[in-house]
């Protein structure tokens, strides 16, 4: 069997959005979806991410774009070796992700911005970890969006607004963007 030597698109598709938005609920379906059709596929998922590769850094802003070009490392190295690497990562400051993009852009690898824009009040009240209501009950400060800036995309590749779509739907939207970008 001969093998090719060609390597495979990839791409990073990096979904910013608050605590509790959608964004690895999303980043699960669309990651389905690719490798469904046989696509090499990691999700990064930030959590994750700062328990291990982050592990000792906090919440600080410098912290937060520490562990943000940690993440947008491995991501770039994983799409240019062919893999969507699918990020669901808050990623509060546009500066830091500015950085993963640019990094992206010098190595010539694809890179998509996905806006999980989720109203802190509907994320609130999907509140999947708790954040929410630790923040209210003054156990947690610092919460992104709450009482620590959250900075969104002002020109996002892809726009979702979860509260008005089913997970499948957003991510159907992501799925539409790559291929509409010639990366599917």
């Amino acid at each position: 069997m001969v093998r090719s030597t060609a390597v495979e698109c990839g791409a990073t598709v990096w979904l910013t959005g608050l605590p509790s938005a959608g964004k690895t609920t999303v980043a699960r379906v669309l990651a389905g979806r690719l490798r469904t059709e046989g696509r090499r596929v990691e999700v990064l998922d930030g959590d994750e991410i700062r328990r291990f590769l982050s592990a000792g850094l906090g919440f600080s802003r410098e912290d937060r774009h520490t562990n943000v070009q940690r993440i947008g490392l491995v991501a770039e190295v994983l799409a240019r070796n062919g893999v969507f690497a699918v990020v669901p990562v808050i990623a509060p400051y546009a500066d830091s992700r500015e950085a993963v993009r640019k990094r992206h852009a010098a190595s010539d690898t694809p890179y998509v911005e996905v806006h999980v824009a989720t109203p802190v009040e509907v994320c609130s009240e999907r509140d999947v970890k708790g954040l929410y209501a630790r923040q209210a009950a003054g156990a947690l400060k610092g919460l992104t969006g709450v009482d620590d800036p959250y900075e969104p995309p002002l020109t996002p590749d892809v726009y979702l607004p979860t509260q008005h779509q089913t997970p499948q739907e957003s991510a159907d939207a992501v799925y539409t963007a790559l291929a509409e970008r010639g990366l599917l």
